[in-house]
């Protein structure tokens, strides 16, 4: 078992206007994301399972050419290779969790 303080964990620019504090797990990346209102996610797509859950603020993902807006308590499940792009309508905090892990964010971890 890990006792992890997020304050304690170094913020990483994962895009234009998104910063990351990360988390892995043998098996899981947890990535707490602050957005800055009007900054959008360039479309891609993964083979990671992603659940997208909005802590603060409004956001606006376009999942498979699908424009979902949610706000804070909503989140949004994003298959595995499904091209999805997003917008940070207003400042956001965001928690995703990658199943399995994101290998590129390890690297950012350092």
């Amino acid at each position: 078992m890990s006792l992890i303080n997020l304050t304690d964990i170094e913020q990483k620019q994962i895009a234009k206007g998104y910063f990351s504090k990360l988390v892995h797990t043998e098996k899981m990346t947890f990535s707490f994301v602050t957005a800055a209102a009007g900054e959008e996610l360039p479309e891609h797509a993964h083979p990671h399972e992603q659940i997208s859950i909005i802590q603060e603020g409004i956001f606006e993902l376009t999942l498979d050419g699908k424009p979902i807006r949610f706000t804070k308590g909503q989140l949004v499940i994003i298959p595995s290779n499904v091209k999805h792009s997003g917008k940070a309508i207003t400042d956001a905090a965001i928690l995703d969790v990658f199943y399995p892990v994101r290998e590129d964010y390890q690297k950012l971890s350092g």
